[in-house]
């Protein structure tokens, strides 16, 4: 989750930089933010491509004299680029879930059966890269989610829409395996890298490297760094400059 995801955290090609106080979303939240300047939630996670939208359309407004020396074409041309940018981000949003659901082709319920399972990760508070790392390996971990009914309303849909494509599991989960990490930089392993860091320690840090350079190798070295940690009821903070 980018900390603060400002026009100047923005390139001119729609990417973010310059995380700074940023953090991985470990429960999965539409609300999560760390930052510890946005009280409000401007920059939370399910905020971020409206904020995404409104970034460029304050660098439009800076193009307006060079798009038409007529200020209301100008704007009219602007809005109408702009404009463009919310069903764009829907499609490649989409194909991002088709391709961590295990999913080659389009079909019209697609965008209903991703919905369906970040409610329940919601609901249930599940962990966001563990439960698509439990699909990816076939397995349903000891979480709430896992045993209600709704749940395996969903698994047995998503079971039904991956067979309807006719491929193997094994190529199924192959292309699920490229598309959703095994491990990513979690909160409490990046603290406890840094501490012992400071302490003098660079093992931990060069540990943690190495199991990060290759986040898709699903290797047996890695175990131990997906699970998420315990719950704390203590919100983890970034601050800038982290």
């Amino acid at each position: 989750v980018h900390g603060v995801m400002n026009t100047d955290n923005m390139s001119i090609c729609g990417e973010t930089i310059d995380y700074g106080p940023c953090a991985f979303m470990d429960s999965y939240d539409p609300a999560t933010v760390f930052s510890s300047i946005d009280r409000r939630g401007r920059y939370a996670y399910g905020r971020q491509p409206g904020i995404a939208a409104w970034n460029l359309a304050r660098f439009a407004d800076a193009l307006l004299p060079l798009i038409d020396e007529d200020e209301a074409k100008a704007i009219d041309k602007a809005q109408e680029a702009v404009s463009g940018f919310a069903d764009l981000y829907r499609r490649r949003w989409l194909a991002g879930m088709r391709a961590k659901l295990g999913l080659a082709r389009e079909e019209e319920g697609d965008r209903q059966l991703a919905d369906e399972l970040l409610h329940l990760m919601h609901e249930h508070g599940a962990d966001y890269t563990e439960t698509f790392r439990a699909l990816t390996l076939g397995r349903g971990e000891q979480t709430p989610m896992y045993d209600s009914a709704a749940w395996m309303r969903w698994r047995e849909a998503w079971r039904a829409r991956v067979e309807r494509e006719g491929k193997p599991w094994d190529e199924v989960r192959a292309r699920m395996r490229r598309a959703n990490p095994a491990v990513i930089p979690r909160n409490h392993r990046v603290e406890e890298a840094l501490a012992a860091a400071v302490g003098g320690d660079l093992g931990p840090l060069e540990k943690l490297l190495g199991v990060l350079a290759d986040p898709y190798a699903y290797s047996e070295a890695q175990e131990e760094y997906a699970l998420p940690p315990e719950p704390s009821p203590i919100p983890y903070v970034t601050y800038c400059g982290t």
